[in-house]
């Protein structure tokens, strides 16, 4: 599966920068409108442009996913601690209570109790 993913990556990556080398001629691209009825512009590339606003495109997307992967991953850590609670016996035990379980790495012998 990795080797998959980065051939991907390779072809992807070989597919934008040949759009760029292809798409190299710069246009004025009209940032700003001023006062006086003009714009500021930038002289770029058009594969640099097309790349940047690909790229601020993609960003409110992103930073959606995370935030639901965050909020995944904290639901996820809230209902582990909540099993994890539940699951625990209790520490206090009451007069009469046989133990739960001898610990599995407790390797020495049990002690014979006194009979009466």
């Amino acid at each position: 599966m990795q080797v998959i993913r980065t051939v991907l990556w390779i072809a992807l990556t070989a597919i934008l920068v040949a759009f760029i080398a292809m798409n190299w001629t710069k246009v004025p691209v009209n940032f700003w409108p001023l006062d006086d009825g003009n714009y500021v512009h930038f002289e770029w590339p058009v594969g640099v442009v097309a790349l940047l606003f690909f790229l601020l495109g993609m960003l409110p997307v992103w930073l959606y996913l995370r935030a639901v992967r965050w909020r995944l991953t904290r639901r996820i850590a809230s209902l582990e601690n909540s099993i994890r609670a539940s699951s625990m016996p209790s520490m206090t035990s009451q007069p009469g209570d046989t133990p739960l379980a001898a610990d599995p790495l407790d390797t020495s012998t049990p002690t014979p109790s006194p009979e009466a």
